[in-house]
């Protein structure tokens, strides 16, 4: 077999989603498409590497030093929803009716894989939370049992913070990540979501 296609296989399969038999029929399709076509692909990956940076406000992806949600003025700048990735913002905003902020951690505590809060952007929500305007943070992750450590861990670290803390309603199904939870049952979480201070209950709220 030659090697070039290996190592085209190799490199597809480190996306997402993708087992060899899938690289093996994107790379033949690659191979049948005319060399402009897949150059084209190749620059644009490589332009959208360049080109693409992490917010410095809320480290979700930008063109720009802050992103398009933390400068629009027409954003609810007492609201942070704390998620996880910057797939999470996409999905919360495709269902569109959040109109805060967001901040992404960057991850999910896992001591198990090393990934503690020190890797994650906990430092800088609490420098957020403290410069004042914020009235609410939202915690948005998903249903897995890293998530749930990791709101435990949010929860604990904003106990003595003066600012209200709530999470998803949990008509979010267990184990699942944001971003495949369909935008009718995201959209009832975020809009029914319920206080953290009392063992996470409490009452709703309207965004």
């Amino acid at each position: 077999m030659l090697d070039s296609l290996e190592d085209l296989v190799s490199a597809l399969t480190k996306l997402p989603s993708i087992g060899r038999k899938s690289a093996w029929r994107l790379a033949l399709y690659l191979m049948e498409r005319p060399e402009s076509e897949v150059r084209y692909l190749a620059d644009t990956i490589a332009a959208v590497r360049q080109k693409v940076r992490r917010c410095t406000a809320c480290f979700n992806y930008s063109e720009q030093e802050i992103c398009a949600v933390c400068s629009s003025l027409s954003r609810d700048k007492s609201l942070i929803c704390v998620v996880e990735k910057p797939t999470d913002v996409f999905t919360i905003e495709n269902a569109g009716r959040y109109r805060g902020l967001y901040h992404v951690l960057g991850g999910l505590l896992s001591p198990l894989n090393g990934i503690t809060a020190e890797k994650l952007q906990f430092p800088r929500l609490m420098e957020r939370l403290r410069t004042g305007g914020v009235g609410e943070v939202i915690i948005g992750l998903g249903g897995s049992s890293d998530a749930e450590t990791t709101s435990l861990y949010i929860a604990r670290i904003l106990k003595d913070e003066n600012v209200r803390v709530t999470r998803f309603a949990r008509g979010l199904p267990a184990g699942l990540e944001l971003e495949h939870v369909d935008q009718l049952t995201l959209t009832q979480a975020l809009s029914e979501r319920i206080d953290v201070v009392r063992g996470w209950g409490g009452g709703s709220s309207a965004v």
